[in-house]
């Protein structure tokens, strides 16, 4: 499941892209499928360790062009081991909004990222994380959990001030937000809630099933109810 158009990051094969907080690998593994030479880099080890054995396998089984390759790194956001514009394009999804220092990890985003390099920055969207908040305190005050709630003007302030233009913007994932409101009025940590797993059984198909009507139900919803925005960016030259 992506979060963004990766055709509006520019990637070409043979690339240099760095992901921040690539977690799970979803965004790396896209990337090293265009022919990329990606860093997945994470601060948990086992993320780390399971994503790293996918991409192997996705080597192995030539789902990857000659000209891209992988490497999980296990690094802090805020101290990128990079030196400066090494990277052509970057990826930060999902990320800025558990770091308390954010601005610093901007700054550490553009450092590395070449003049003329793209970016793409995804964080929780205001009006279905102020609902997530609303309704459940262990969903933001759990180790590890979100530290604030962006405006779209806030967040694309803080990213020019580091260097970057914006290309554009847009909204996604507007049939996960019901879940997570689901999730955080009946309980977070309980698992056994019925409808948060049925919903999250629907979600599930749907990823698997990519049905075409969802898909067009979904995009007309997006721009009401997305629960991620998404923010395509460029270094200045």
């Amino acid at each position: 499941m992506l979060t963004f158009d990766f055709d509006r990051l520019s990637l070409k094969p043979g690339d240099r892209v760095i992901d921040i907080g690539a977690g799970n690998g979803r965004h790396s593994f896209e990337a090293l499928r265009r022919g990329a030479w990606v860093v997945a880099l994470d601060h948990e080890p086992e993320d780390l360790a399971t994503a790293t054995a996918m991409a192997a396998a996705m080597v192995s089984a030539g789902e990857a062009p000659a000209t891209g390759g992988y490497r999980g790194v296990s690094g802090d956001a805020l101290q990128l081991p990079f030196p400066d514009a090494y990277f052509d394009r970057v990826i930060a999804a999902e990320v800025l909004e558990h770091i308390s220092d954010d601005r610093h990890a901007i700054h550490e985003m553009a450092r590395v990222v070449r003049p003329g390099g793209t970016a793409v920055v995804t964080v929780p969207r205001w009006f279905p994380e102020l609902v997530c908040w609303a309704l459940s305190d262990e969903y933001h005050r759990k180790p590890g959990g979100h530290v604030r709630i962006y405006r779209g003007t806030e967040l694309r302030a803080k990213l020019e001030s580091a260097g970057f233009r914006c290309l554009g913007t847009q909204h996604s994932h507007a049939l996960h937000a019901p879940y997570w409101w689901l999730k955080c009025a009946l309980g977070i940590s309980d698992e056994a809630a019925v409808l948060p797993r049925l919903y999250h059984r629907f979600l599930v198909w749907d990823i698997v099933r990519r049905p075409r009507g969802l898909r067009v139900f979904e995009s007309i919803l997006n721009p009401v109810l997305g629960k991620s925005l998404v923010l395509y960016l460029e270094k200045a030259c």
